[in-house]
């Protein structure tokens, strides 16, 4: 528990060039994780296996990460030009205690796919989703906003006039209030009626609002082709693809990690994820309903123990009680006994 895991495996460096990247693997927490890393990373044939850590240079960062109830989501982080890029979509993962399939699809079209057990749960573009490049289009430096462009859509009337008795104060003296016949003006000063909220106060007076005939709308801010921006239809691509690891901070361990894959067939993908973690889901749920109900049982038996215990000691406790009692009258009987007069005995 509360540690760093660092574990990987080399293969044969290959490119992705023109070709489709399925990264896919099965995650298990079977530990009812609170916080900790689910994710493989995908790196360069240059790692340093046996130096690998967290700022290790990757190519790709791919599966669920759990921290509290705040952080439950996919990751998928792609280096760019040496500096890592998010996903700007919120992707969220599983937090249960059942194995799940986790599948990256990135095309050579620069789009990309998610799934979870086989299922589609996010797509789009790699382009549009990352911040990979500056913005297509800027706001134009030399637009200015007109100094007669009215943003309001109301406006107070001018004709509306404040009605001559519309000022009322807010609070006034109470009109029921009498002086106490014992007030006394020189010992206790001049007597004033307590105030009380003003029923014909009318609050602050506002001139009615009709629609403005000057109004054109909110100015909106027009935009020119950024000048900073180059497309990059290789996003997708990268060439030099040589380790598969487990890079990552668990402060429950227990976490199984299983059916790793890497492959350019995204059917072939889909296959092997209903062979391995499609086999196993429904047995899976079986089992652990099974150990569930085992542990019900158990804990009831233990319960029915612990109750059972605790009347043995009540009765023990009662028997105890009434040994004594006995004691003590035998004990009064034969101090009677010696008390009394012998012509008695």
């Amino acid at each position: 528990d509360a540690r760093f895991y660092a574990l990987s495996a080399r293969f044969d460096p290959f490119s992705n060039e023109g070709k489709t990247l399925v990264i896919q693997l099965t995650v298990k927490h079977e530990q009812t994780i609170d916080c900790g890393g689910g994710y493989v990373k995908i790196f360069p044939s240059d790692l340093d296996q046996s130096d690998m850590h967290g700022d290790s240079n990757y190519n790709i960062m791919f599966g669920p990460d759990i921290c509290g109830p705040g952080t439950k989501k996919v990751h998928v982080i792609f280096n760019y030009k040496g500096k890592n890029h998010l996903i700007s979509k919120d992707v969220r993962c599983k937090d249960d205690e059942f194995t799940h399939l986790y599948t990256l699809i990135i095309r050579p079209d620069n789009t990309y796919e998610v799934k979870i057990d086989n299922q589609k749960v996010e797509s789009g573009s790699l382009e549009e989703d990352w911040d990979f490049l500056p913005p297509k289009k800027i706001k134009d430096p030399e637009a200015k906003k007109p100094e007669d462009w009215d943003e309001r859509a109301k406006i107070d009337d001018p004709n509306d006039v404040k009605p001559e008795d519309w000022d009322k104060p807010e609070h006034i003296p109470d009109p029921d209030a009498k002086k106490p016949e014992d007030w006394d003006d020189e010992m206790d000063g001049e007597w004033e009626p307590p105030m009380i909220q003003n029923p014909d106060y009318k609050g602050e007076w506002k001139p009615a609002q009709i629609d403005n005939p000057d109004y054109k709308g909110k100015w909106i801010h027009p935009e020119i082709d950024n000048p900073e921006y180059t497309p990059d239809t290789n996003l997708y691509s990268y060439k030099d693809i040589g380790v598969i690891g487990l890079d990552l901070w668990q402060v429950k361990s227990g976490t199984i990690f299983d059916n790793f894959l890497i492959t350019d067939d995204e059917k072939y993908a889909e296959k092997v994820g209903k062979e391995t973690w499609g086999a196993t889901k429904d047995p899976e749920k079986k089992m652990k309903e099974q150990q569930d109900e085992e542990e019900r049982k158990k804990r009831e038996e233990e319960e029915k123990k612990d109750k059972e215990d605790d009347e043995g000691d009540e009765d023990d406790e009662d028997e105890d009680e009434e040994d004594k009692e006995e004691k003590e009258e035998d004990e009064e009987e034969e101090e009677e006994t010696e008390a009394a007069p012998k012509d008695e005995l």
